[in-house]
């Protein structure tokens, strides 16, 4: 494009034609006049997806905000309480941390085996629930990134296609104009500049977007793999503490029944 633009100029300094006059006002809305239909399409392609994943960033950010802020505190709850019951009345004020999902989905299947109270009867079923648990929070945090990945993507292709029907447009006009100005060929010029520019002003804050949210995913999955094999622990202690001690064991039972 640079090499077309520079031999437009030395044509125009042969042909002895005047320069146009500056355009009045903002050089964008004047490179939008000269647009043709195919580069209007193309921007307005390109405003939509702007919007779609303006709409996630901004969305994914408050909600992982809100996640990271929520598993901090309930973190903080678990490890201060003496019992599971203590965590399980409260855990609906952390609903926004993936770990409550986790805690939620363990705790109900030790409720169905035990009911709440003394060792589990399997832990195996309690790990297979924690890592589905696991499994479809993090599921649920990467929902909509997929769309960020593809508009990161496709934008800049989408401006391309803009790009080169400017050329093109530009060399038709080249041909058809009968003098080599750039008059001539300056709206399909223009659609070429404008669509490169707003697939770029697209496709890059998707892009950035995506790669932050999907590394803070990851860590949130290795977050509740650490907090699933936390709560595993305690209730294996459970289990270790009853059969050292199953006297014990049966007054607990007898005091909770």
């Amino acid at each position: 494009m640079t090499h077309l633009l520079f031999a437009l100029l030395l044509l125009q300094a042969d042909t002895g034609a005047p320069l146009p006059e500056p355009a009045q006002g903002s050089a964008i809305m004047e490179m939008l006049r000269n647009s043709g239909p195919i580069a209007l399409i193309v921007l307005a392609s390109l405003f939509v997806c702007s919007v779609w994943s303006w709409a996630v960033i901004l969305g994914k950010w408050g909600s992982f905000r809100r996640a990271a802020a929520q598993s901090h505190r309930f973190l903080r709850a678990f490890r201060k309480a003496q019992r599971l019951q203590e965590i399980a009345t409260v855990s609906d004020q952390f609903k926004p941390s993936p770990l409550v999902a986790v805690f939620d989905e363990v705790y109900e299947t030790y409720r169905r085996q035990t009911g709440g109270y003394g060792p589990p009867n399997n832990i195996t079923a309690l790990e297979r629930a924690a890592q589905t648990a696991s499994s479809e929070s993090l599921t649920a945090m990467e929902k909509r990134l997929t769309s960020l990945a593809t508009i990161g993507s496709t934008a800049t292709f989408i401006g391309l296609f803009g790009t080169v029907m400017g050329i093109v447009d530009a060399f038709h006009g080249l041909g058809t104009s009968g003098t080599a100005t750039l008059r001539a060929v300056a709206p399909g010029v223009s659609e070429a500049l404008i669509t490169t520019a707003a697939g770029l002003l697209v496709a890059v804050p998707a892009v950035i977007a995506y790669n932050s949210y999907a590394a803070r995913a990851r860590d949130f999955g290795a977050r509740m793999d650490d907090f699933a094999r936390e709560l595993l622990n305690s209730l294996e202690e459970v289990t270790l503490k009853s059969k050292e001690d199953p006297i014990e064991r049966e007054a607990a039972r007898g005091l909770h029944g």
